[in-house]
């Protein structure tokens, strides 16, 4: 009996640092800035009709109202066509050519702490027009937390492409959610949402 007590006490102990730990980063997070910065496209999607709010635009805006975090989009000057396959045949030739889409307006990353970077999973990356966001800015310091919406590719390898990217910052684990679900069953949607939150942003 006494063994099975010192045993018992033995895994408290050690679990004590673990939660204090967490206490901590709980109590260093509440005063950081957070930004949710966000692409994401209307018109005719895949699997999902036609749409009048994007599905990483509804993400978007349910980790900015748990964390209370800014809102931006990132907005090509020139829209894409609102015909998916119109759309998906200058995505493409965008990829092919690493293209750098002019975007509308701008916003200063460099005064949060905490940024939120969505988009689409189009081919195992990120819209180019994502890209053109990222490179006006410095990352050094910043806490980068990737979220996509895709149809089956979860995040591929674009947690690896956003750190080769946001040069200087600390990449968190990312969040797929399927544009589906983001669609058509939000409180799932909303669910997975705050469980991934309460791991990568303590504070929220």
């Amino acid at each position: 009996m006494k063994r099975k007590v010192f045993t018992l006490l033995a895994i408290l102990a050690a679990a004590l640092p673990a939660i204090s730990q967490a206490q901590n980063i709980t109590k260093d997070m509440k005063d950081k800035k957070v930004l949710v910065a966000f692409f994401s496209r209307t018109g005719e999607n895949y699997a999902v009709g036609h749409i009048e709010k994007g599905n990483t635009h509804i993400v978007a805006e349910m980790i900015a109202e748990e964390t209370g975090g800014t809102l931006f989009q990132i907005e090509p000057v020139m829209p894409y066509p609102d015909d998916y396959d119109e759309c998906v045949d200058i995505a493409k030739k965008e990829l092919e050519t690493n293209a750098r889409p002019a975007v509308k307006g701008d916003i200063a990353v460099e005064d949060y702490d905490i940024i939120f970077i969505g988009y689409p999973n189009w081919w195992g990356n990120m819209p180019m027009a994502v890209y053109t966001f990222i490179e006006k800015h410095d990352w050094n310091g910043k806490t980068v937390v990737p979220f996509c919406t895709h149809e089956g590719s979860g995040l591929s390898d674009t947690e690896r492409k956003l750190k080769n990217a946001c040069k200087g910052a600390s990449v968190q684990k990312g969040l797929a959610v399927r544009g589906t679900t983001a669609q058509n069953s939000r409180e799932q949607a909303r669910k997975t949402v705050e469980n991934w939150l309460e791991r990568v942003y303590p504070a929220k």
